[in-house]
Formats: structure tokens, C-alpha cells, sequence
């Protein structure tokens, strides 16, 4: 009998983890999957993908077939003439790389009875505000049917509160079917939030720029600041400056810690568009000598 490599299968290194091994299985059997796949074998690929993982995700059965295969050298001299003509008796298939008999002591399950492989995964993406993605909020998708096979389906996705644009949302069940009567795939969808015109996003704190008048930002004020969860009343200490920063505590997204709201404090002067405007600029020089500069030495 001839040594199977599920790493050369998988695409992997020996020493891969179970994460890489995932991806792996992931990436080939969306490649391979005969319902979507116009690669030459791409069913025989997709069984022997999905037979390599099912040995390599499990930690027990990979590390026996890890010790099998470094003693392969003494195993294959063994005489398998009887064992073959067996198998083709019992399963109808002659050229299976371990014996029924071996392939059952190691993995309690000869290869005429394997578990059924699951269907390829399915990925797509969804655009959704800032304003949804702090509330959360259900969305309606149509999925088109995938190089003509399948039916075009509508989905009612669930977003949930705080979710962060690039963040993936798994429905069960909605990838590809399997070949043989496994369970059918997920499909994952990507997250992305639109930009939005007033608030930036940085983790779950939100940044928003609150232009004031002079005199709100010399004398003080209360004003009026957009959150997403609604407008809220901000009180503006006398004296202060532009690029000053005040927080609104847990105004942010929500998540394992509700984020802040960070508001950026930005002096807008107003023109001197007018002889009147002009004439108060001229008193204010006069009655209010100030050099902005002093600290720089100009």
C-alpha cells in the first residue's frame, strides 16, 4: 500500500496548527467543491481534502497517524495482496491507501463508513451605517445562485449592537451542500461600515470635531453635541481652547467595555465681512491687547 501525506494534501507544514489546518481545509474546499469548482478531478480532490482533515483536525488521530507515518518505511514492506483483494470483496474498492482493518484500529472507522464531509463555506459582505452598527438592526440579503447552480435565496441577517466594520458574521448551514450527504456549509459575511459625515471610529470610541464661537469658548457655555444615541447638552468650561478634548462617558459602541465619545473642541472665528464686524475686531485689539505668540518668543 503507498503513504498517503495529508500535510502534502493539506497544503501545510507537519508542525501547522489546528487554525492553519482550518484554513487550509477552508480554502481548498471552496477550490474543489465539485458544485462550484471548474478545476480537472475536482470531486476525487474534494473527498481527498476533506479525508486529509478529517484526520488532521482531530489531535488524537493525528498524532497516531503521525507515529504510522514515520515508521512507514517498515510498514510498507508488509505483504497487503490479501488485504487488497478484501477490500475490493467487502467495499468494492481495491486502492484504498489503508486497509479497512488498519484504517478501523486507528480511527475506530473502516473507509467504506468515513463521516460525511460538510459542504464548502460561502463568503459575502454587507455594508451597514454607524448609526446601525451602534443600535444593531436586521438586514435583508439576497444571495445569487453560485456559477449557475442552487437557487438565488433572501436571508435575514441579525446584526448585532457594536459590531466593527471587518468583523465576520457566520450563518450555519448556508454554504454549499456536501457530495455526500454531509451537512452543508456556513456562510460568512464581512462587516463594513460606511464612512460617516460626522462621527470617526477608532475601536469601540467615537470622535467627533464640535466647532465653537469665540466667546462660547472664552466665557463658557452649555451646547449642544450629536452622539449616536441622540443629542446631549455639553458644558463648555470658560477659557477653553481649540484642539481641547472633553469625553462623554459610554457614548461609544458597545462590547466587552462600552466606548466613549471623544469630542475634539474647534475655535471658529467668525468673518469681518461687514464695516460693523470690522469696527468690533479694531475695538478688540484696542481694549484686549493679546499675543498669541508670547511663548514663542515673536
Amino acid at each position: 500500500m503507498n503513504y498517503k501525506d495529508y500535510y502534502k494534501v493539506m497544503g501545510v507544514e507537519k508542525d501547522a496548527t489546528a487554525k492553519d489546518i482550518k484554513t487550509a481545509y477552508r480554502k481548498l474546499a471552496r477550490k474543489y467543491h465539485p458544485d462550484i469548482s471548474k478545476e480537472l478531478n475536482a470531486e476525487e480532490k474534494f473527498k481527498e481534502v476533506g479525508e486529509a482533515y478529517e484526520v488532521l483536525k482531530d489531535p488524537e488521530k493525528r498524532k497516531v497517524y503521525d507515529q504510522y507515518s514515520h515508521d512507514w518505511t517498515m510498514h510498507q514492506q508488509a505483504d497487503y495482496s490479501a488485504q487488497s483483494k478484501r477490500n475490493a470483496r467487502d467495499t468494492g474498492h481495491a486502492d484504498y491507501q489503508f486497509s479497512p482493518d488498519f484504517f478501523e484500529s486507528l480511527f475506530g472507522v473502516p473507509p467504506s463508513r468515513k463521516q460525511a464531509y460538510a459542504g464548502a463555506d460561502y463568503s459575502s459582505s454587507l455594508n451597514i451605517s454607524l448609526e446601525d452598527a451602534y443600535k444593531g438592526v436586521v438586514k435583508n440579503i439576497h444571495l445569487p445562485a453560485v456559477h449557475g447552480h442552487g437557487k438565488a435565496q433572501a436571508l435575514r441577517v441579525k446584526i448585532p449592537a457594536g459590531v466593527k466594520s471587518g468583523q465576520q458574521i457566520r450563518l450555519s448551514g448556508q454554504g454549499a451542500p456536501s457530495v455526500n450527504n454531509g451537512p452543508k456549509g456556513d456562510l460568512y459575511i464581512t462587516i463594513h461600515i460606511d464612512k460617516h459625515p460626522l462621527f470617526d471610529v477608532k475601536g469601540n470610541d467615537i470622535y467627533v470635531t464640535l466647532p465653537l464661537a469665540p466667546w462660547e469658548a472664552a466665557l463658557g457655555a452649555t451646547v449642544m453635541v450629536p452622539t449616536l444615541g441622540g443629542n446631549v447638552d455639553l458644558k463648555i468650561p470658560p477659557g477653553s481652547q481649540g484642539g481641547q478634548t472633553m469625553r462623554l462617558k459610554n457614548r461609544g459602541l458597545s462590547g466587552s467595555a462600552a466606548g466613549d465619545q471623544f469630542v475634539l473642541l474647534k475655535i471658529v472665528i467668525p468673518p469681518a465681512n461687514t464695516d460693523a464686524a470690522k469696527a468690533l475686531y479694531e475695538k478688540m485689539a484696542a481694549d484686549m491687547p493679546f499675543n498669541p505668540r508670547e511663548k514663542m518668543g515673536a
